[in-house]
């Protein structure tokens, strides 16, 4: 089993039981909207990517929800088949889930109609994060050859902070997000 792997595996069991550990009163409370200085870096009007999360995913939908509201339009990852790479496209609603259907993996995303969208700043993902904005991500590579074919797109990670490791493995195709957000603290790519 290589390093990564089994990162990933320890990752995902502290993820797990961190989330199932926490109060449903208070996982509804958690990364409701982004915090000011997050949200200055989503300027009015531009394109946010977002992900769907799943049960122990950092939760997405208040950011979705707030910037709807606040004059932003949303995009959700989208792909064809399990083999086609991954691209964004429009979510045209995040208080009705109408217009999402499940993908490949079974994650909600808009239907094949929606409109293709490259976002100026994309919410990812990951499972584990460092301090200086390090990720590693579920092992696909999706998000890292997405973010490589598209360098304009600021990426900030959502975590929760049981998710911070002192140091991960990394190779040359890996880049490093702008912010990480947890529920305590921001996270910023250092000067």
């Amino acid at each position: 089993m290589d390093e990564k792997h089994a990162l990933r595996t320890r990752l995902r069991a502290a993820r797990r039981a961190h989330v199932e550990a926490l109060p449903e009163t208070v996982r509804g409370l958690i990364l409701l909207r982004p915090p000011a200085p997050v949200a200055a870096r989503v300027p009015v009007g531009s394109v946010v990517g977002l992900y769907h999360a799943n049960p122990v995913e950092a939760p997405t939908g208040g950011y979705a929800r707030w910037f709807f509201e606040n004059g932003r339009h949303l995009a959700l990852p989208w792909f064809a088949d399990r083999a086609a790479p991954m691209s964004f496209r429009a979510w045209r609603d995040p208080f009705d889930l109408s217009d999402l259907v499940p993908g490949p993996w079974g994650a909600l995303q808009p239907d094949e109609s929606a409109a293709e969208l490259v976002p100026a700043v994309a919410f990812v993902p990951l499972l584990g994060f460092t301090a200086d904005g390090q990720r590693l991500g579920q092992g696909g590579g999706h998000y890292d050859r997405w973010l490589a074919d598209h360098p304009a797109t600021l990426p900030i990670g959502l975590a929760w902070d049981i998710q911070l490791c002192d140091s991960l493995p990394l190779e040359a195709h890996d880049r490093a997000l702008a912010a990480v957000v947890t529920p305590t603290r921001i996270y910023e790519e250092q000067d």
